[in-house]
């Protein structure tokens, strides 16, 4: 199995990402479900295309799927993703020069990560951060 770090590195996948988190929370009534031809029609991709990032996605198990006939619906599962959130919580604070900082720092240091997943994790970072302050104010989140 691919290092999920890898696997959201990708921006189709991202995409893809992005269109199940739109579905879940502007049709929760679907189950946050979308067809493979839905995600198709909104990204401009091809089906092949799609159908090759959603099995990745589904080997990461960032993704579930409901088989219906021939047809297959996908929607978001986040479990994955709360790996990542675990690792980036301890850079976050709610003191936007120290997170800024401390992004500075982790990209200057080795971290075994390649130039897409150091940019990646940064805005997943600097999106934290934001999120924490208007959260927990300007105390330092533990």
């Amino acid at each position: 199995m691919a290092d999920i770090f890898d696997v959201v590195a990708d921006t189709t996948r991202r995409d893809i990402l992005g269109v199940l988190l739109d579905r879940e929370t502007s049709a929760p009534e679907s189950g946050g479900e979308i067809s493979v031809s839905e995600i198709v029609s909104t990204l401009g991709l091809s089906q092949p295309t799609v159908s090759k990032h959603l099995k990745v996605l589904r080997e990461a198990g960032l993704v579930g799927v409901r088989e219906e006939g021939q047809h297959r619906y996908y929607h978001l599962d986040r479990r994955p993703l709360e790996t990542l959130e675990d690792w980036l919580i301890p850079f976050v604070s709610s003191d936007a020069a120290a997170d800024a900082a401390t992004l500075a720092g982790a990209e200057a240091q080795d971290t075994g990560l390649n130039d897409d997943q150091l940019a990646w994790a940064s805005a997943i970072g600097q999106r934290f951060a934001e999120a924490a302050h208007a959260v927990v104010g300007p105390k330092k989140r533990r």
